[in-house]
């Protein structure tokens, strides 16, 4: 935790986990998001910063008050995930627009507080890994190419929430720094480091213009946690007073399952129980027949990805063997928060829908907290150190 509150603007607030994961250290000046649904989700847990509920291309740099230490942007995923439509992030200002594409008025805000002087020291862009292939990585190199335009040194990482809770949920965050900024030793490395540079960003960074290269940092956070908070055992409810479906509903699930999730499911059987996995519904090919739906299993330590749902097949189920009793359901709403490591205090709508559309949309808050206490907070604190001084030997000479 910081001595001094570092301050901040959110965009793409969502229902506020960027918030909920910088914690009371950070003080928000300026938060942003035009969803409805979202915006009244965010008032009912946060109070304080002045809250827009316009369209990020409505906003300008007048409306944003004061210096900034960061500017957050966990921007649209729709068209960057594999579930999505993989149409990209579009081009800054050009005719076809993308739901992802947001992010270049965000850039822009950024590039208008540039000229002004007064752009925040740090960014930190966040969105699904599909970011960095998306179009053959052009959105990659268009993102890095921009921010290097405004005066931005970065780097990317790619951390997954499985270190952290018990649910699969790779992301890559850009995270930015003004040029004029030096960065400490201890937070950069000379070369990739695992787990945070994956294979995938490794290509994408090599991609790069020549300019974005001698940009590029290779961020060190150091070592994942070496246990996750909780444990999927913690959160999901094995009793028998959770809606769990009928003995006829799993019996159909299991008929449509392939042999090789049939054998799947026959090793869970032989183990000690109670093992609990996800449960998937899935459009396949299946020869002559064309696309059949099945139904996908996969045990762990951890669930599958919580997605904004679309339809009944993308709802979240679960499956639990203990040995020959095998029994479905869909995930609780309760239990997909302590997922995403919200607390059970967390305000979210009433409606089954509604809760899933927020939570599948957003950041795990404890790897917004990994970031903010391994990078995050150390940059800002050092940055504000060396511009004080630079003000001051300037003053002075």
């Amino acid at each position: 935790m910081v001595s001094e509150k570092l301050k901040y603007y959110e965009f793409f607030a969502g229902v506020g986990m960027a918030r909920f994961g910088l914690g009371g250290g950070w003080q928000c000046l300026f938060a942003n998001d035009c969803d409805a649904l979202k915006c009244a989700s965010y008032s009912d847990n946060w109070i304080g910063g002045d809250f827009d509920d316009r369209d990020v291309k409505l906003v300008n740099s007048g409306d944003l008050d004061g210096l900034a230490d960061l500017a957050w942007a966990s921007f649209p995923c729709q068209d960057l995930s594999q579930a999505g439509s993989k149409a990209g992030i579009g081009e800054a200002g050009g005719v076809a627009v993308t739901r992802s594409g947001a992010v270049w008025p965000f850039l822009s805000i950024i590039r208008s507080l540039a000229e002004e002087g007064r752009h925040p020291v740090l960014l930190a862009l966040e969105n699904v890994v599909g970011l960095l292939s998306a179009n053959g990585g052009s959105d990659f190199r268009a993102l890095c190419s921009a921010l290097t335009e405004i005066g931005y040194r970065f780097g990317a990482v790619v951390a997954d929430a499985s270190y952290f809770v018990p649910q699969s949920r790779p992301r890559v965050f850009i995270v930015a720094v003004r040029r004029e900024v030096p960065v400490p030793g201890k937070l950069q490395a000379e070369l990739p480091q695992s787990p945070w540079h994956s294979q995938t960003l490794l290509r994408a960074s090599a991609a790069l213009a020549p300019a974005d290269i001698s940009s590029w940092i290779w961020w060190s956070p150091g070592e994942p946690p070496a246990a996750k908070e909780f444990e999927l055992e913690d959160i999901i409810n094995l009793g028998d007073d959770a809606e769990w479906n009928s003995d006829e509903a799993t019996e159909r699930l299991i008929g449509m399952m392939s042999q090789s999730h049939l054998d799947r499911l026959e090793r869970a059987k032989l183990e000690v129980g109670p093992v609990i996995g996800s449960l998937y519904l899935r459009m396949r090919p299946n020869g002559d027949l064309g696309n059949v739906q099945r139904a996908e299993i996969a045990f762990g330590s951890t669930l599958g990805c919580l997605r904004t749902p679309k339809g009944g097949a993308s709802r979240p189920r679960i499956i639990v063997v203990e040995g020959d009793r095998v029994r479905t359901r869909l995930l609780s709403v309760g239990e997909a928060a302590l997922l995403m490591g919200l607390g059970k205090d967390f305000i979210l709508p009433k409606t089954y829908h509604e809760c899933f559309r927020l939570i599948g949309d957003g950041v795990v808050p404890s790897v917004v907290r990994f970031l903010a206490d391994r990078l995050l907070e150390p940059l800002a604190i050092h940055a504000k150190k060396f511009l004080v001084n630079a003000v001051e030997q300037k003053a002075s000479a």
